[in-house]
């Protein structure tokens, strides 16, 4: 089956990257991406995209109004696509069962509903959206029941192993592309016709093809060993300070053993973004459903340490801030929850800004991509009031006039533009004594003292 035209539901951080790489590299198929929200598809219609990634612009650029669209007519798109990708929210549920556990796929059942009252003749549906295992029925039993008689579809899994920060690299040359879909002759068909898409720029070998039920599994578990191996080290990273080891040189040394490897074990003040605690989650409420109350204590763990993480740095700054920061300016460097990318969600700036504003803290915040409008709303997200926030936080253009008069600098980011501040600058214009928090280890520490601060890196013992 030769597919002619794509249509992606949803233009966020997974649909928008994925179909621009998708129209780059197959440059005879027409790629359309559908979003509901008209301010998103007017972002990405502009020179302002919505969401920011090195390398986006350009591949949008080259391809947009060629064979990349983005529109608001969503049902119209779906209608013109031999295949269709689904890249809609799936939040974790705020409410009755499996509340702060299971996914909401609303989403996805508004997709699959107006997939089957649109569509006509034969098309495929892609999962792309990060869901819980066995939703493929979900869908076709939704599609089965709403659909013509003139339609047949096939349901295919083919989740997202994007970094942000490193997407169009990762889209570009992937570890590895994963499909999943039923092992029937249809089913067959239909992998291999998005097989062969891939295949126009992914060696052979690195695509692989699974049932439907080990695709959709295999995303959760892999965040789920990468957020394990983050947590491990934050761990010992509390170890390392009490005894006064060095947890970068502890994680050199156990990544140099092949079985290990050096990937993900950098210690930082927590894990974040949109999929490494929302599928850990979804892995803990899968566990519990099939009545297996140990694996999912176990997985529960992951996340319990990384919120662990973040209390005990903002414990240890109020600790060594004489033990009150009430109306103290505290420069925060960082809202984005990692470097090269706007995304907020799940950032560990978040509790942390969150809980030094319940003690009173003034904070002067500074992050190079995230807008302080969207800062302000996080916050108020999270269980600040719009009170506290408009007598308490300030956004500021660069680092240097956020630490101005602070007693004390946070960073949250390793954005590489705080591995060149000008120290002594910064040094000078802070109260005394100045006091660091790196919550990232990108700070040079003996420089840090070299200029006389008091400072404290996470996972290095005093």
């Amino acid at each position: 089956m030769t597919i002619q035209s794509i249509c992606c539901i949803g233009a966020g951080y997974v649909g928008g990257p994925t179909m621009a790489m998708i129209a780059t590299k197959c440059p005879d198929i027409q790629v359309t991406v559908a979003d509901i929200n008209d301010k998103r598809v007017a972002a990405w219609n502009s020179d302002e995209l919505p969401i920011y990634e090195p390398g986006l612009d350009a591949v949008v650029a080259s391809t947009r109004g060629r064979n990349l669209h983005f529109t608001s007519d969503v049902r119209s798109a779906i209608a013109a696509a031999d295949m269709i990708f689904v890249s809609v929210n799936t939040p974790t549920k705020t409410y009755g069962l499996g509340a702060g556990r299971a996914a909401d796929l609303r989403y996805v059942e508004s997709a699959a509903r107006l997939i089957a009252e649109v569509c006509r003749g034969h098309t495929i549906i892609v999962e792309k959206s990060t869901l819980p295992v066995r939703t493929a029925a979900a869908i076709r039993t939704i599609i089965a029941a709403n659909s013509s008689s003139e339609a047949t579809f096939e349901v295919l899994s083919n989740p997202e192993f994007l970094a942000e920060g490193t997407a169009i690299d990762d889209l570009e040359n992937p570890d590895r592309v994963l499909i999943g879909g039923d092992l029937t002759p249809g089913g067959q068909v239909a992998m291999e016709a998005l097989v062969s898409i891939y295949a126009n720029w992914v060696p052979r070998e690195r695509i692989i093809t699974t049932n439907l039920w080990s695709s959709e599994l295999s995303k959760l578990v892999a965040n789920a060993f990468l957020a394990q191996r983050i947590s491990s080290i934050n761990s010992i990273s509390a170890l390392c300070e009490a005894t006064g080891a060095d947890v970068d040189e502890v994680a050199r040394a156990i990544g140099t053993d092949s079985r290990i490897g050096p990937k993900f074990l950098k210690a930082s003040v927590g894990f974040g973004g949109s999929c490494f605690q929302k599928d850990i989650l979804n892995l803990v409420y899968l566990c519990e459903s099939f009545g297996l109350p140990h694996v999912s204590e176990y997985w529960r763990q992951v996340v319990h340490l990384n919120d662990w993480q973040k209390s005990r740095f903002v414990e240890k700054i109020v600790r060594t801030l004489f033990n009150t920061v009430n109306g103290k300016r505290i420069a925060i460097l960082g809202f984005a929850f990692k470097k090269d990318t706007n995304d907020t969600r799940e950032s560990p700036a978040i509790q942390v800004c969150r809980d030094l504003l319940r003690e009173h803290a003034r904070l002067a915040i500074y992050d190079p991509q995230v807008e302080p409008d969207v800062i302000r709303q996080v916050l108020i997200q999270s269980g600040v009031s719009a009170e506290l926030i408009a007598s308490n936080v300030e956004i500021h253009p660069d680092p240097y006039s956020a630490v101005k008069e602070a007693h004390a600098l946070v960073v949250l980011t390793e954005w590489d533009e705080f591995k060149t501040l000008d120290l002594a600058r910064i040094h000078q214009l802070m109260l005394k004594p100045a006091f660091v928090f790196d919550g990232r280890a990108v700070l040079p520490t003996a420089a840090l003292k070299a200029h006389g601060f008091d400072a404290f890196t996470i996972g290095k013992g005093e």
